[in-house]
């Protein structure tokens, strides 16, 4: 919403609304990913999944086409004995991303899938669990966007 001053009388000010809707840009509204993996015990470098959703709304006159996004995790948090420190980080490189376009003012959600993988503990060792910040970058044809999802994702070896 835009607001203008209509009127200064007596030291009052008075705004008047010029118009309510959605914003005349692209852009992103929030980013999740999945909540936890649980590594199997004596796994090793097991490859897995982690799924996300990236909320983009495209407040423009014209389609949006998305060329690409990529998945960069970074080490947040460790709980135990953990391979990676704290500040690491894990390019998922160009991930796999359903729909490649947004049309003109509308909504989407995007479905994107990030290769991941984790190394279990021994059967008699503790348990030990890292959280990761997944950070997006989409490029699209009205520009670049970055986003961090909501919540992290923690990978268990529980």
């Amino acid at each position: 919403m835009i607001a203008r001053p209509l009127a200064v009388a007596a030291g009052l000010l008075m705004l008047g609304a010029c118009s309510f809707g959605s914003p005349t840009t692209f852009g992103i509204d929030s980013a999740s990913v999945d909540a936890t993996y649980r590594c199997p015990v004596g796994a090793s470098n097991e490859h897995y999944i982690l799924h996300g959703t990236i909320d983009v709304h495209n407040g423009t006159s014209k389609a949006v086409t998305i060329s690409s996004v990529d998945a960069t995790l970074t080490l947040a948090a460790v709980k135990g004995a953990w391979l990676q420190k704290v500040g690491d980080k894990y390019d998922a490189g160009n991930i796999t991303f359903t729909p490649a376009e947004v049309g003109p003012g509308s909504s989407a959600k995007l479905d994107v899938t990030i290769p991941s993988a984790c190394t279990g503990r021994t059967a008699n060792a503790p348990v030990a669990s890292a959280d990761y910040v997944v950070g997006f970058t989409m490029i699209t044809s009205a520009g670049t966007f970055k986003a961090d999802s909501t919540a992290r994702h923690r990978i268990s070896t529980a």
